[in-house]
């Protein structure tokens, strides 16, 4: 039996994406939640997955609650039987998880991650790493959970950091230039649903090709005409230091993870 422990927007988002790719079998995965209110929502948009109070005896968990809750939701999931544990919470290192079960350690694979927002449309991007105990095993299946709901990469635990800083804090910075689009297309006389409508299709589409594509200084370059719009437009963005902009504001969250850890 798989428990994830938290059923906020993230742990419902993960075992909507679980149940939908067959990964787990739903009458397989119970969720914990502590508020009777959300446990409610969580019947009504999970109805085939138990939402329960209590810990039932299970195999392995998720632990999708506040970073400062985790540790003794570890303790609690390993007691209750788990030997497999996969942390999403921010900030919360092996070295706390492992402590925090420090009587079972040995028996135990810890597997923390760190995935993003996108994860609630089933197009997150999660950064995973294994603790002491963890095997290829509990990696291929902490990889198959996430996997459900976008894609995957294996990384140091020091790595972990700077994709927090690029991937878990990045979706804030797509929606800052979605807003400052908006916001200036507005300034130049075009109605705000109009521009809305727009940079949603222009964002969507760029990603997608993108994804498709795989390398963005091409596609930039085929869009830049020499002396064209696109060139001018790109040249002060340039000129306002875009790139270093946001070579900091990476720098500045990753940061910030390693105080938090």
């Amino acid at each position: 039996m798989l428990a994830v422990i938290g059923g906020g927007n993230m742990g419902a988002a993960l075992v909507g994406g679980i149940v939908e790719s067959g990964v787990v079998p739903a009458d397989q995965i119970v969720i914990v939640e502590q508020s009777s209110a959300r446990r409610q929502e969580l019947a009504d948009l999970l109805p085939e997955v138990d939402a329960v109070a209590e810990l039932p005896s299970i195999g392995a968990a998720v632990l999708a609650v506040k970073p400062a809750g985790t540790p003794a939701v570890a303790r609690a999931a390993v007691a209750a039987g788990a030997t497999r544990l996969l942390s999403i919470a921010a900030g919360v290192t092996l070295a706390t998880l492992t402590d925090a079960v420090a009587d079972r350690s040995g028996d135990v694979a810890i597997v923390r991650a760190m995935p993003n927002t996108p994860a609630l449309v089933g197009l997150g991007c999660a950064a995973i790493v294994g603790g002491d105990a963890a095997t290829d095993d509990d990696l291929d299946w902490a990889e198959s959970l996430l996997g459900a709901v976008g894609i995957v990469e294996r990384l140091s635990e020091p790595q972990l950091d700077l994709f927090t800083g690029l991937a878990g804090s990045g979706p804030a910075y797509a929606f800052l230039v979605a807003e400052a689009l908006i916001d200036a297309a507005v300034a130049e006389g075009l109605p705000r649903p109009t521009a809305t409508r727009v940079v949603e299709q222009l964002l969507l589409g760029s990603s997608t090709l993108l994804a498709r594509e795989g390398d963005a200084a091409a596609l930039r370059h085929n869009v830049t005409s020499p002396g064209g719009t696109t060139a001018a437009g790109v040249a002060r963005l340039e000129a306002s230091g875009l790139r270093t902009a946001f070579a900091d504001a990476v720098r500045a969250a990753a940061d910030r993870s390693r105080e938090l850890g």
